[in-house]
């Protein structure tokens, strides 16, 4: 009888202590995605907006393009660079003309909670593109910086940065777990 009482409370003891301990399913298989997400800011336009479309767009003098290497997921948000889309602060020092256009590109690596094992973040990247009056997003991108894409089209890599992953589904990293 003391065998068995003795049994109970220790059964009683592991299942609590479990609950305290144990993290919620949801988190602990939870998965998202890593890649460079592309967002855009028109001419005029102080924020962000994630791109609908791939970087074969056209883009207007006075716009501003943004890369940033992102992690998200259903419960986890992608975000935008951290740098805002001022054109002024960009561009204000480049003079227009009729031949060219100018856009400014940011480009930012993301957080280390995220970066592939072994691949440091690198610092971002703020400048203001002179370019052609027929280049789309790609073509900006391509003047600053080296690009490695997949044959879909999906931008893998900026300046060796991830050096070979494209676009790979991974754990929530536990710094993005809201607790």
């Amino acid at each position: 009888m003391k065998a068995t009482h003795f049994n109970k409370i220790a059964l009683a003891i592991l299942l609590i202590s479990s609950q305290v301990i144990s993290t919620p399913a949801s988190h602990a298989e939870a998965k998202g995605w890593r890649y460079w997400g592309y967002f855009q800011a028109a001419p005029g336009a102080s924020t962000w907006k994630a791109a609908m479309t791939g970087p074969t767009v056209d883009i207007e003098d006075g716009a501003v393009e943004g890369w940033s290497f992102v992690f998200s997921s259903d419960d986890v948000p992608s975000v935008a660079p951290k740098t805002k889309p001022s054109f002024a602060s960009i561009c204000g020092k480049t003079k227009a003309d009729s031949d060219t256009k100018r856009i400014g590109l940011v480009i930012e690596f993301g957080n280390s909670a995220y970066a592939p094992k072994g691949e440091k973040v690198q610092k971002p990247i703020v400048r203001c593109v002179t370019t052609a009056k027929s280049s789309q997003g790609i073509d900006v991108l391509g003047q600053v910086i080296k690009v490695r894409s997949a044959s879909s089209g999906l931008i893998c890599g900026l300046n060796g940065f991830p050096k070979k992953e494209c676009g790979v589904e991974i754990e929530t990293p536990a710094a993005l777990i809201k607790k």
